[in-house]
């Protein structure tokens, strides 16, 4: 049989064509999840990741294949009253599916839909069909940089919808129209484009369209290109019960933000509530990306910029990936631009067109995040200046880092993010100078914390400016310079980190309850003062749960959390969030630097009877080759005994010891509790008292007076000072032979008890040893012998932060 013999019946020849791929669509997809079980061996994360859009999409060609013989029949039983199909639903899922791979083009996709439902009276397979044939032309005919146009509008009959595919490619001249639906013809512009194809799709459109009772019309369209009109025959939505495919959404719930909180969100609540109509609208064409690992992307530890949106498995977290896997339908491009709180609906604004329109919800999470909060002398339009904020960004970073062309740059900011991209730019060449108002870097940790990363990052070639303040920029084109109180860094990069502030205009604008820190008020459930509408991220008014008190942390972990405690309560159920710590960590080559709970001075602010700690030790036994310096510090109330805070910097594991600390902090635990927490022991993971028990034990012993203790920069200023007391080092000759401290004397430990009368003992004596331990014990040798004023300089050598002579 001919080819030609199908001309004049095209389901005829599409029923054989579906018929033959089948079976190797069918045998491919299992080969693939033969492949993915790991029945033929391992897979690698990356190997993993390819094969499983491989097999998302040989899924989609059999749903296609599937579909067109259920055409088939239905054709063949014309007969049958088709199942209305909901036209927007269909429309919001195409539109996502060809959304990335327009924007892969340089295409602007944009979706116009009505408020509410619309069903008409067409089988749902056909209908999805004969859109994807006329999304495949547009797609397929309009050059880079054009538009494409999906709307769904009222016509001229009250019978009908109108159902139009509008682009600015190529287009079909007016005097082949009319043929344009035939078997294999092509107009003129679709053969010169050298473009494939063999004609058929635009036949099959006609086909099942006015089967339906429908018409088709083809045009110039307002965007330059060919405008195809589908009026459908509308239909009446089906009775509630009918068939569950066929069920009214049980709630409608539209989330504005695409980055942390919102998909989070919205995946949660599609697993509490599959049958929820969920729809997140984002201005970026970037999904849920680990803004976290920027650095590491800058620095080349993270190779590819997809990982940083792809699932654990590898998949990329794009809209087609929503829709597919979470049943959600993402509008990026898209910017949310009012709320309607009365009638309870949300104005959006497609960017690459401009159009607006409403959507409905009964439920509405706003996760709109953060923006960077730069000073107006330091905006610019310079080149090279970049504030890490997106993918985007960092990509700018490395093209700027590559090759030779960067060679000086300048971060002005000593906060968390600025402080955790200086490892990354050192690794590729730069020269670092951090820029910083306040007396030092780092506000998560205390000073004399923060001091010990200082002179950690300046000992891997970082400058610190602190108390400098960024007056400007210079340059012509690029950047060259940042101006400052104390004269000009010379810069080929600019990195602006100067902190963070909620985007909140959207719910200013919506009269929602704004706090002092700026952000969206929010109740333990995640409601705010409308009680439809949830918030959730780094928008949002955060509570400390030490001092209960308001404050704002944005963090990528605590919006996580907020949301699906949002979705939890979205669907009806009563979960709480309740509060911060404000539990963090960041990697300094190869120091760590982590916080949880309340600084030091943040407690005798709130009113608390300080008493700090400093208990620096191996993090795993010290015979253990792989044992590192862990630095703590324990913030106390003398009155309860609870643990208010904990810090930690070193090179050691501080990570679990933080958490530990967390977990204690928010139980409200005394020292002495901790001290007894039943945690692991192996030489390859910890000492036999792990390091949070004994910084808990040290507290104690301060507690009850058995270690009078001073901290190393107050005995720095009582040696600057010039102060009259005895500055005693009890490590052996040979450690002292290598490293010593400016104005120290030696008598070591083993000989002290036989030395201490060399000591005169109305003298005051502060005893340190390498992180104290030994000096503990020399200061009980001492007390003993009758010593009445001696201290323990707390934390030894290895929390000095001062000048040491070598």
């Amino acid at each position: 049989m001919r080819i030609e013999d199908f001309s004049s019946d095209p389901l005829r020849f599409a029923s054989l064509i579906a018929h033959q791929l089948q079976t190797p669509l069918s045998s491919i997809g299992q080969a693939l999840k033969i492949v993915l079980g790991e029945y033929t061996g391992p897979l690698l994360p990356q190997q993993r990741g390819s094969l499983e859009t491989a097999s998302l999409r040989c899924e989609q060609a059999m749903t296609s294949v599937r579909r067109m013989l259920a055409i088939i029949k239905a054709q063949e039983e014309r007969s049958t009253e088709p199942h209305p199909a909901l036209l927007t639903a269909v429309a919001r899922q195409l539109h996502a599916q060809y959304s990335r791979e327009a924007a892969e083009r340089g295409l602007f996709l944009d979706l116009d839909l009505p408020e509410g439902p619309v069903y008409v009276r067409i089988e749902e397979s056909a209908l999805t069909e004969a859109l994807i044939a006329l999304l495949n032309n547009a797609v397929k005919y309009t050059p880079e940089r054009g538009k494409i146009r999906l709307a769904v509008e009222h016509g001229g009959r009250p019978d009908q919808i109108r159902l139009s595919v509008s682009d600015s490619g190529v287009g079909i001249p007016e005097g082949q129209r009319e043929k344009i639906f035939e078997p294999f013809f092509r107009a003129t512009t679709a053969r010169d484009s050298s473009r494939p194809g063999v004609g058929l799709g635009l036949t099959f459109v006609k086909s099942v369209v006015t089967a339906a009772g429908g018409s088709v019309e083809v045009g110039t369209a307002d965007l330059g290109g060919a405008e195809f009109v589908l009026n459908l025959p509308l239909a009446e939505a089906p009775a509630a019960g009918e068939s569950e495919r066929e069920k009214q959404p049980s709630l409608r719930v539209v989330i504005v933000g695409g980055v942390t909180a919102g998909p989070k969100a919205a995946a949660k609540i599609i697993r509490l509530m599959p049958d929820a109509d969920v729809t997140v609208v984002d201005k970026g064409n970037v999904m849920s990306y680990a803004g976290c690992g920027l650095p590491y992307y800058v620095a080349g530890e993270v190779r590819d910029q997809k990982h940083l949106i792809s699932s654990p498995a590898g998949v990329e977290r794009d809209p087609v990936f929503f829709r597919s896997v979470k049943n959600v339908h993402v509008m990026n491009y898209t910017e949310a631009v009012e709320i309607d709180r009365i009638e309870k609906r949300i104005c959006v604004r497609d960017l690459s067109s401009g159009r607006e329109s409403w959507l409905g919800y009964d439920k509405l999470l706003l996760a709109t995040g953060s923006s960077p909060s730069v000073p107006e002398s330091l905006r610019t339009s310079l080149k090279n200046v970049f504030t890490l904020q997106g993918v985007r960004d960092a990509e700018g970073i490395k093209i700027a880092l590559a090759g030779t062309r960067a060679r000086d740059v300048v971060i002005v900011g000593g906060g968390l993010l600025g402080i955790e991209m200086t490892e990354s730019l050192v690794r590729r060449g730069a020269r670092v100078t951090v820029i910083e108002q306040l007396p030092g870097i780092l506000k998560i940790l205390d000073a004399d914390m923060a001091f010990l990363v200082e002179r950690h990052l300046e000992a891997h070639g970082v400058r610190i400016l602190t108390g400098t303040t960024a007056t400007g920029l210079e340059g012509r084109d690029a950047v060259s310079g940042v101006v400052t109180d104390r004269g000009t860094c010379p810069a080929d990069v600019v990195i602006l980190t100067t902190g963070a502030r909620p985007n909140t205009d959207l719910a200013r604008r919506a009269g929602l309850e704004i706090g002092r820190t700026s952000a969206i008020v929010v109740d333990e459930f995640m409601r705010t003062s409308d009680p439809d509408i949830y918030a959730a991220g780094d928008c949002v008014k955060q509570f400390h749960r030490v001092g209960k008190r308001p404050c704002y942390f944005p963090l990528g972990s605590t919006a996580s959390k907020q949301a699906r405690v949002a979705a939890v309560n979205i669907c009806g159920g009563s979960d709480r969030f309740p509060g911060i710590l404000g539990s963090c960590i960041c990697k300094l080559f190869d120091y760590c630097a982590a916080r949880t709970g309340l600084g030091e001075s943040e407690a005798r602010e709130l009113g608390y009877d300080v008493v700090t700690v400093l208990a620096p030790g191996p993090d795993k036994d010290h015979y253990m080759p792989n044992a590192r310096l862990l630095l703590m510090k324990l913030i106390v109330d003398r009155t309860s005994r609870r643990l208010l805070g904990a810090q930690a910097t070193g090179p050691g594991a501080a990570d679990k010891r933080i958490d530990v600390a967390g977990m204690a902090i928010g139980a409200e635990m005394t020292v002495d509790e901790l001290a007894n927490a039943d945690l692991c022991y192996a030489p390859p993971y910890s000492t036999a008292m792990d390091n949070i028990i004994t910084a808990a034990n040290v507290a104690r012993n301060k507690l009850d007076g058995y270690m009078p203790g001073i901290t190393p920069t107050e005995t720095y200023e009582k040696l600057r000072r010039g102060d009259d007391f005895i500055f005693l080092d009890v490590r052996t000759p040979e450690e002292y032979d290598r490293v010593r401290l400016p104005g120290a004397r030696l008598i070591p430990l083993a000989t002290l008890r036989h030395r201490h009368a060399s000591l005169p003992k109305e003298s005051e004596i502060i005893v340190f040893s390498s992180i104290s331990l030994r000096g503990y014990e020399a200061g009980l040798i001492l007390a003993a012998a009758g010593f009445s004023r001696v201290r323990v300089m707390e934390g030894g050598m290895a929390m000095w932060p001062f000048e040491k002579l070598e």
